[in-house]
């Protein structure tokens, strides 16, 4: 038996470096158009129409919203640099900017949303360019909670448009048009499989569509109106450079709010990585640094065009699992036919016509689905008491805050007005919190260069560790022969001649005594280790040392996670202690 005989062989008919006949891809990226032009519209539409601020400023977001994210998608697909993944991944309004930018049209309107998006996307650019720094911050347990925040601050937005009709319009046509697209949508999304589910959003829109005509609500007026092809007579509405009170109150709800768009951008280029190759592989993060990037690219565009922040969407996931199609060639096809509708003011007046309770209702169910996100994103690793405090407390803080329940008399000015919002109340809080665990949390930390004399100094650190948490000779033996393999394992094979030309290594370890974990932190190793354990079967041929040290390194330790980034690359390893420190 050999290697490729153990690991499981995915159902891809085309990885993203292979070129599928041209029809295939365009009538693949045909229906990944339809799956999510909607959103891309409708969510635009939410926020300006819940900000108020007209109906000629709506055809000019809905019209750069359109390019931005055809841009950015192609961007994403064919990869410039270290901009773009070189996966598959739309990109298109992000729905976790909803209340923020609804409150930035309110205070100040468009000129103000653009500039704070911009400023917003250059912070994008730096967290891109140092992702491995922030990986202890940005937890599952401070995006979680963020993005349940979002969504709480959302649903009064929502629900707010649920009775928002034409004067004269019969009582019963809100109700009735948001009861329709409701039933429709959660009905299929919990009965339907396989591709139908994907297509539950747009099915419950028509629904409610179909009854809001009957009641005289669709306004096909504006459809009969718009040419076929055009765009906007409105001017681009600029950026407001004034920097003033408003600028400085919102900015920081901005920077958390494109931090919680960053971790979902990382989360769905994780997946995409997942489902693209055949033999599975370990996530490169030097991809999802540049799909970070690229996000910002777009977001930076989005503001030189005074439209709404655009994010990655999920179901570019779902279709490529679904298809098996995962070339590149895919995404630059989203991108150019995004582009091309954009020109076309008939086919984006249709969405635009969709009235308010429908899309009251169908905001409704994806906001629900944004706070169940947030849920299981806090909740993916296990939670301990400490976690548990952070979420509890910064969660019920924000809702507070947020619905100005809490200290309202005596907060006033600049500290008010930030702290009024819930996503940045709750957010600073869970950032503190986690960054004050992280402080404090018992931790041993050495600094050493990468290269086989180390080892000595290494064993030194770690036996003195292991002796303090009274482990046993067995499991110290054990660590330290997990750190040794470890060292071996990310020496290069042409290993500098002197210890003064190794690279550097710091070692961090924490633990007690039922386990520890070890995580090494050096520069760039050409290999993931993880791929390379992988490929080693365990009846596979011995072809030198590098693969015995994976070998051994796969036996002792329960856990093996390679990280590489452009900037550093990060090993961590887990070693259970075998219950330790009993006698």
């Amino acid at each position: 038996m050999n290697a490729s005989s153990q690991t499981a062989v995915r159902d891809v008919r085309y990885e993203p470096n292979e070129q599928p006949p041209p029809l295939l891809s365009l009538g693949l990226g045909f229906q990944c158009v339809l799956l999510t032009i909607g959103d891309i519209v409708l969510m635009v539409a939410i926020v300006i129409r819940a900000a108020g601020t007209g109906e000629a400023y709506l055809n000019w977001a809905v019209f750069a919203a359109l390019c931005v994210s055809g841009l950015s998608t192609i961007l994403q697909a064919v990869r410039l640099g270290r901009f773009g993944a070189g996966y598959i991944l739309q990109m298109g309004t992000a729905g976790v900017f909803i209340a923020a930018s609804v409150t930035a049209l309110a205070e100040g309107g468009p000129g103000l949303l653009a500039t704070l998006i911009v400023a917003s996307s250059l912070f994008q650019f730096v967290l891109s360019s140092r992702l491995s720094w922030l990986r202890r911050l940005i937890t599952p347990v401070v995006t979680g909670t963020v993005i349940m925040l979002i969504a709480v601050a959302i649903m009064p937005i929502v629900f707010d448009m649920l009775a928002k009709v034409p004067e004269g319009s019969p009582r019963a046509s809100a109700p009735a048009s948001a009861v329709a697209t409701l039933i429709c949508t959660v009905g299929l999304t919990l009965l339907a499989r396989g591709a139908w589910r994907l297509w539950a959003p747009m099915v419950g829109i028509v629904a409610g569509c179909v009854v809001a005509s009957w009641y005289g609500l669709y306004d096909t007026g504006r459809i009969g109106e718009a040419p076929w092809i055009g765009w906007p007579a409105s001017a681009w509405p600029g950026l407001d450079v004034r920097f003033d009170s408003a600028f400085w109150t919102l900015l920081p709800v901005f920077m958390i709010v494109t931090l919680v768009g960053a971790v979902k951008t990382i989360g769905d280029t994780i997946g995409i990585q997942q489902v693209s190759w055949r033999r599975p592989r370990a996530t490169d993060f030097r991809a999802v640094q540049r799909a970070v990037a690229a996000d910002g690219v777009g977001n930076f565009l989005s503001g030189l065009a005074g439209t709404a922040p655009n994010t990655t969407y999920s179901p570019s996931v779902a279709v490529v699992e679904l298809t098996g199609v995962a070339a590149r060639s895919v995404g630059v096809c989203i991108g150019v036919l995004f582009v091309m509708i954009a020109f076309l003011p008939k086919a984006t007046a249709a969405l635009l016509a969709v009235p308010e309770p429908v899309i009251a209702a169908y905001a409704t169910v994806l906001t629900a689905m944004l706070f169940v996100g947030g849920m299981r994103m806090v909740v993916q690793d296990g939670v301990d008491y400490r976690e548990s405090l952070v979420v509890g407390l910064a969660f019920w803080l924000g809702v507070g805050f947020q619905n100005q329940a809490i200290f309202a008399d005596y907060l006033g000015g600049a500290v008010g007005s930030i702290l009024g919002n819930g996503m940045t109340a709750g957010g600073l809080t869970a950032i503190l919190m986690t960054l004050v665990m992280g402080l404090v949390a018992r931790r041993r930390k050495m600094a050493a260069k990468l290269h086989v004399e180390s080892l000595s100094k290494i064993d030194e650190f770690l036996r003195r560790f292991a002796r303090d948490k009274r482990w046993h000779q067995a499991a110290t033996e054990r660590l330290c022969a997990v750190a040794e393999e470890a060292i071996l394992s990310l020496v290069p094979d042409e290993d500098a001649s002197t210890v003064e030309e190794a690279r550097h290594l710091l070692l961090v370890v924490r633990g007690d005594s039922r386990a520890a974990e070890l995580e090494f932190i050096a520069s760039e190793v050409e290999q993931n280790i993880e791929d390379r354990l992988a490929l080693l079967g365990p009846w596979a041929e011995e072809t030198g040392g590098r693969e015995f040290s994976l070998r051994l390194l796969r036996h002792y330790a329960s856990r093996v996670r390679h990280q590489q980034y452009y900037d550093v690359d990060i090993l961590t390893v887990r070693v259970e202690g075998d219950g330790a420190g009993r006698a």
